[in-house]
């Protein structure tokens, strides 16, 4: 009789062992994906400062750009303009010129 309770003593210490041992290594695994969701989490933070930042390269980008496309117009209006009045003072000065035959 004492040997049967021996061994069902027995028994229970090594299953509360394994028990333990089980719950040990869950609370590992736990730890662990913890630990791998805060580096991933640190890695998305990374990710969408990086994007914010391209984005707002982008926006600089595309608003020098527009920037350069209204100088280039107000320059070509303005040449056209000096243009026009080139035009203008030679017709004037061929009204003005004796010389100056109608053709």
């Amino acid at each position: 009789m004492t040997a049967l309770v021996v061994v069902i003593i027995g028994v229970l210490i090594v299953i509360a062992v394994v028990a333990w041992l089980l719950r040990r290594r869950a609370d590992v695994h736990t730890e662990e994906r913890r630990v791998s969701a805060v580096e991933t989490r640190g890695r998305a933070k990374q990710s969408d400062l990086d994007a914010q930042r391209r984005e707002a390269e982008a926006d600089e980008r595309s608003a020098r750009a527009r920037r350069e496309q209204l100088m280039s117009e107000q320059a070509r209006l303005a040449a056209d303009r000096s243009r026009a009045a080139a035009q203008d003072l030679h017709a004037r000065a061929d009204e003005l010129d004796p010389e100056h035959q109608d053709h």
